[in-house]
C-alpha cells in the first residue's frame, strides 16, 4: 500500500465517533454497522449468499447472528445448533467504532466452534461498475493456536488519538508501520504476524494495522487472550 495512502487511511479512520466520517453499509434485513476503512482487503462475494454465517457487532458491542440477536454466553450455543459446510466461512462485520474486545468475543466463539480463521468484513469505497454490485471485502485472520516464529505486533492503547505500536518489542509510529514490516519480516518464507490488540481499542484502529500487515503480504495471527 502507498505510504501516503497508509497514512490518509489512518488519519481518517481514526475519528470513528463521526457517524459522517464512516460509511453505512447495511446487513441483511435490516442489522447496519459503520464499517472501518482499508485499502489491502480481498474480495469476498460468498458474504452475500443466504446461508452465509456473518455475525454483526454494533457500536454498542449488541451482538447478531445474522439478523438474530444473541448473547456473549448463546453465540456459541447458537454457533453449534446451526448447520454449515466443513468448509464455510464465518463472516465478522464489526462497527468500525466497537472495541476489539467485542469481535474477539465473536472470535473466541468461533474457535470454540472449530472455526480456524475468520474475515473482518470492511469497507473501501469502492465505486461499482455500471450494472454490477460490488463485492464485500474483508480481511482474513487466524484465530485458532499460536503462530510459530511469527513477528509480534501489539497495540497498545496510549491514551492518545493513536496507539501505541510495537513490532518485536520495538515501538514504530504508524505511517513507518510498513517498512519496520518489511524488515521484521526479512528473509522469512512464511510470513506471519502474531498480533496482540487491547481490548478497549477500537476496531478501525485495529484493521488498519491488519491492512498493512496485508500489504506486506503477510498473514495475521489473532491473539485470543
Amino acid at each position: 500500500m502507498n505510504y501516503l495512502l497508509f497514512v490518509c487511511l489512518l488519519g481518517s479512520t481514526l475519528a470513528t465517533t463521526s457517524a459522517a466520517q464512516v460509511p453505512t453499509a447495511p446487513l441483511r434485513q435490516g442489522v447496519s454497522v459503520q464499517m472501518a476503512k482499508t485499502a489491502n482487503a480481498t474480495a469476498m462475494p460468498d458474504a452475500d449468499n443466504e446461508d452465509a454465517w456473518v455475525v454483526a457487532v454494533t457500536a454498542d458491542g449488541k451482538i447478531f447472528f445474522g439478523v438474530k440477536p444473541v448473547t456473549e454466553e448463546g453465540l456459541t450455543e447458537v454457533m453449534r445448533e446451526t448447520p454449515r459446510h466443513r468448509d464455510q466461512d464465518l463472516y465478522v462485520k464489526g462497527d468500525a467504532r466497537t472495541s476489539f474486545g467485542n469481535l474477539k468475543l465473536v472470535m473466541k466463539a468461533a474457535s470454540a466452534d472449530g472455526f480456524q480463521s475468520a474475515v473482518l468484513l470492511t469497507n473501501q469505497n469502492e465505486a461499482p461498475a455500471l450494472g454490477k454490485l460490488v463485492a464485500p471485502k474483508g480481511l482474513t485472520v487466524t484465530i485458532a493456536g499460536s503462530a510459530a516464529q511469527a513477528v509480534r505486533v501489539q497495540l497498545r492503547d496510549s491514551g492518545q488519538h493513536v496507539p501505541k505500536v510495537l513490532v518485536n518489542d520495538r515501538e514504530v509510529v504508524m505511517s513507518d508501520l510498513q517498512s519496520a514490516l518489511n524488515q521484521a519480516l526479512q528473509g522469512q518464507n512464511d510470513r506471519v504476524v502474531q498480533l496482540q490488540a487491547d481490548d478497549n481499542l477500537p476496531f478501525a484502529q485495529v484493521a488498519l494495522v491488519i491492512d498493512a500487515c496485508g500489504s506486506v503480504k503477510a498473514k495475521v495471527a489473532v491473539a485470543m487472550e
